[in-house]
């Protein structure tokens, strides 16, 4: 039987005080588990407004109605407002995730500073990022991360090499079409695999050929049609608000198709690693996005 992982990013204060809860109750109504990656020091969603004059950010801006998903609020965090520090005012938030089937593990310390710099930002400053997230998650949960999901699918290096130093077997860093083993560098072969988004995000696709709220679940489900084992990347602040009627479509969909629901560490389990494929680190665009992406 397929795999369908539900990688749930949470970016945002407002994604984590309503859109986890959200998520929770349907997940739990419809008997799927899923790998939570939590934002956990501030939040900056405001700093994004700089992307403004990036390809393609304001056509995205407008296609997915950022203001009616994420909220004035959230928008001019780190501008206008304060910064919410999102570990320390929802710590209890994250905490539900536990003594279920769900996963939990880390998507950043800060959201914007991470998917905005990591790329052209050294090993020092890589690595202080991801320890800061790390002691925040072991702060709240009382245990390790098992798994990692960067930010805006953006990563580097040294942040491939801080996986495999805090013992990660698996993480879902980028986009691609099947699990593999990334090469870090010409002589280093990482230890971890990746499991990378296999399939377009719902604001990826909204508001792009002909595709609106009402027919993107139909979208989506017409690629999964040929059984196979995919990652389905969705955000708390979309899925756990607005577009929750979406997701229920799409779960009760995939559940007609064949799929069983599954966490990161669940589909990891079913692979032989030595049988993937090694692949290195790369940059390409994927329609919907205005940056290049960790993809392979």
């Amino acid at each position: 039987m397929p795999r369908l992982v539900l990688k749930l990013d949470v970016d945002t204060l407002r994604g984590t005080r309503e859109g986890v809860p959200r998520l929770l109750r349907l997940l739990e109504q419809e008997a799927a588990p899923a790998t939570f990656l939590f934002s956990l020091g501030p939040d900056h969603t405001g700093w994004a407004l700089r992307r403004v004059f990036r390809r393609g950010f304001l056509a995205k801006a407008k296609r997915t109605s950022v203001l009616k998903h994420y909220g004035l609020r959230t928008l001019l965090n780190g501008v206008l407002l304060p910064a919410p520090d999102i570990g320390l005012e929802m710590a209890s938030v994250m905490r539900s995730v536990r003594g279920g089937p769900h996963e939990a593990g880390i998507h950043a310390w800060d959201h914007v500073l991470w998917q905005d710099n990591v790329r052209q930002r050294d090993a020092n400053w890589t690595t202080a990022q991801m320890e800061r997230a790390h002691e925040r998650f072991v702060d709240i949960f009382g245990r390790r991360p098992s798994t990692h999901g960067a930010a805006g699918w953006q990563t580097n290096a040294a942040a491939l090499r801080q996986i495999d130093a805090w013992g990660m077997r698996y993480a879902s860093d980028g986009r691609g079409s099947g699990p593999f083993v990334p090469r870090i560098d010409a002589d280093t072969i990482a230890q971890h695999v990746q499991l990378p988004t296999t399939l377009p995000t719902l604001d990826e696709l909204i508001g792009a050929d002909g595709i609106d709220e009402g027919n993107v679940a139909a979208a989506v489900l017409k690629r999964t049609e040929t059984p196979a084992n995919h990652v389905f990347t969705l955000h708390a602040e979309l899925e756990g608000g607005r577009l929750a009627p979406v997701l229920k479509a799409l779960l009760r969909g995939w559940r007609r198709q064949g799929y069983q629901f599954s966490t990161l560490g669940g589909l990891f389990e079913t692979l032989d690693r030595i049988a993937l494929p090694i692949e290195p680190l790369r940059w390409e665009r994927v329609p919907g996005r205005s940056d290049e992406l960790f993809a392979v």
